[in-house]
């Protein structure tokens, strides 16, 4: 670590070695499949998006919403029905992820929606599912975000959910809560949420359709819906604000509650975001555009016509059946293809589909203001990048760092002033412990997630070092002395984040094994020997981690149980290939580890459709939500074969 500042050189460049050894056969083969099936994939203007898959409840959530709005799509209601029934467990209920246990939240919205859409309750797939979940104490013990779609449907008395009043939106910036205290997903999510809670919307329900079948006891003779929620001094003391609140909100003169919707309304309609939704994310549409009904918007308004478009954007149909994705990937797609890309091809000899994807990256990075960010810099010009195809208020790190890291890494002139505003940005946007957050700055209220609304416990966006390591990665590539502070800090902080294991816990991927290779990256590009000690650690636990079958494959139970952590299940590709380049990062060139890692990438590649994996790959929010990146087995494992090619590693096949 005291080698940093002396060892940082000011212009980085790619790490590449002349090849010791012809090429092996068998190794040009699998990169010239994967290369050529990334590039099938890539659309006609440069970018890459690949279908972003989440648990069931998202597409429950679309059938519910249609019938809260009596906006009904009968053939596309029809064709979500038979993924949902799909996707139904041997347990009878519907788990966060391919291979899960039963979730209850998860179970009650997937049983509403196919009773909604016309599934009988008494066959057998809906009697499993009734039996599972009174069996795991029924519907009254499902989560708050549950809770609250069921008071919209009338099915829980309006006491059975956490008081959100719309005037949180006349708080003083300085009180214990405030919408710019949370994430910025919590806080586009809430706003329109307290017009529809505050205003006691209800659902249109327009078949009438109930789940009382549900509940061990009628849901109005529960007195309590909150006893499990009674855990600490904190939780203890935000539920009896709860209660307070709920005799004095009778009394709030009329014109304050109207002055605290309008502001609510203001701020959510002044971020709609167009047809890619407000703040890019499927709940914060959803409640935006039920919101939006509630206040009287008729439906060819253009803020009602954008919502529902958004939403529908969101939906991948198939032949045969269709599901939501909870939001779209093709910043974050196409920057990783491109690294995929520029270590294949090498960056003197960028072709065409790259030098398009650069472009099309370029062309949406967002340098106008305002922005959410802004709250906490409020000085702080733009550069950053979005995780969508268009989201100006909510430019978020990671994309930034790995957008901006694939730029310098091309090594174009014409790119510089790009990859300045994207390294000024993020060197602006690091919080007071030395990490970064994936959208905002210093975002530890801890306090906050004690709140009833919060069961979730992800309620802010604290800095993680999965964050840290991508922006480590680009600026210690970039080399500014201007930007050695930042990074002094920052590596201090991953140090501090490593595990006695020697991993690095995984916020936005999966997990131990993501978090690793994020930060053995990012270590790497900082070339500073008095950071291997750390790096051989990291190495040795990857190692220890492998499967006999030469890969790597790590579980989401392991954000529940940590002893769990970088195994669980099968060798995926993108956990091999993660494996793979954390261990070249680390200065690996030629353990049998790693051979036999590039080995199973070899012999589990299809020709025709590359590398399958059905595991969730990536917690939305860790126990709570899940994603497969289905990109994620397409350029991985291509970065990690070209990255073993160009570093001549010794390869036995």
């Amino acid at each position: 670590m005291n080698r940093l500042l002396q060892s940082l050189p000011l212009v980085g460049g790619p790490l590449r070695s002349v090849l010791t050894q012809t090429p092996d056969r068998t190794l040009d083969q699998t990169l010239e499949t994967a290369r050529h099936l990334l590039l099938e994939k890539q659309a006609p203007d440069g970018h890459w998006c690949f279908e972003f898959e989440a648990d069931c409840t998202i597409p429950a959530e679309y059938i519910l919403m249609q019938h809260y709005m009596d906006e009904r799509d009968p053939m596309l209601e029809s064709k979500i029905a038979v993924y949902l029934r799909s996707k139904q467990a041997d347990h009878g209920g519907w788990p966060l992820y391919y291979g899960g246990h039963f979730d209850l939240s998860a179970s009650v919205k997937a049983y509403y929606a196919l009773k909604l859409a016309g599934d009988a309750p008494d066959l057998p797939h809906m009697r499993r599912a009734r039996e599972a979940i009174l069996a795991h104490g029924g519907a009254e013990h499902a989560n708050v975000f549950t809770r609250i779609t069921l008071a919209l449907f009338a099915q829980v008395p309006w006491r059975a959910v956490p008081s959100i009043p719309v005037e949180i939106m006349l708080l003083p910036r300085w009180f214990p809560f405030h919408i710019y205290k949370v994430a910025s997903w919590s806080r586009t999510v809430m706003v329109p949420l307290f017009i529809l809670c505050s205003l006691k919307a209800q659902a249109k329900n327009p078949l009438q359709v109930e789940i009382r079948e549900l509940f061990r006891r009628p849901p109005e003779q529960i007195p309590d819906y909150f006893a499990c929620s009674r855990q600490g001094l904190v939780a203890r003391t935000f539920l009896a604000l709860d209660r307070f609140w709920r005799v004095i909100e009778r009394g709030i003169p009329a014109a304050l509650r109207r002055m605290a919707v309008r502001r609510a309304e203001q701020w959510f309609t002044a971020r709609i975001n167009g047809e890619d939704g407000l703040n890019g994310i499927f709940p914060a549409m959803v409640n935006a555009h039920e919101a939006l009904d509630l206040l009287g918007y008729a439906p060819e308004h253009p803020y009602r016509q954008a919502t529902a478009a958004a939403l529908r954007k969101l939906v991948v149909e198939r032949a045969d059946d269709a599901y939501c994705q909870p939001c779209m990937s093709p910043v974050w797609d196409t920057c990783l293809a491109l690294h995929a890309l520029i270590e294949v091809d090498g960056p003197e000899e960028l072709g065409d589909a790259a030098e398009k994807a650069i472009a099309w990256l370029k062309e949406r990075q967002i340098c106008q203001e305002p922005g959410d960010w802004q709250v906490q810099r409020p000085h702080l010009a733009g550069g950053g990048w979005a995780f969508q195809y268009a989201n100006p208020y909510y430019p978020d790190l990671d994309d930034t760092a790995a957008v901006a890291w694939a730029l310098a890494r091309a090594g174009r002139p014409e790119d510089r002033d790009s990859i300045e505003k994207a390294a000024n940005w993020l060197a602006g946007m690091q919080s007071r412990n030395g990490g970064f957050g994936a959208y905002d700055v210093d975002n530890t209220h801890y306090y906050l997630n004690e709140i009833p609304f919060a069961d979730h416990k992800a309620l802010l966006d604290p800095p993680t070092a999965d964050v840290t390591g991508r922006v480590v990665a680009f600026l210690g590539h970039l080399g500014r002395a201007r930007d050695r502070d930042v990074l002094r800090r920052a590596v201090a902080y991953l140090l501090r984040e490593q595990e006695s294991s020697g991993a690095w816990f995984g916020r936005w991927g999966t997990n131990y094994i993501y978090g690793t290779w994020s930060v053995l990256m990012a270590l790497g590009e900082l070339q500073d020997p008095s950071l291997q000690p750390a790096m051989d650690r990291a190495a040795d636990w990857l190692r220890a981690m492998q499967q006999e079958d030469g890969g790597w494959g790590e579980n989401n139970d392991s954000y529940a149980e940590p002893g769990l952590a970088g195994a669980g299940q099968d060798s995926t590709a993108a956990q091999t290939a993660w494996a793979c380049l954390g261990l070249m990062a680390a200065g690996d060139t030629g353990s049998m580890a790693l051979q036999r890692g590039i080995h199973w990438l070899e012999v589990h590649q299809d020709a025709q459709s590359g590398w399958q994996d059905p595991f969730f790959n990536a917690p939305g929010f860790p126990k709570v939500f899940y994603l497969i990146y289905h990109g994620y087995s397409v350029y991985f494992p291509l970065w990690a074969l070209a990255r073993f090619r160009n570093l001549g590693c010794q390869h036995k096949g």
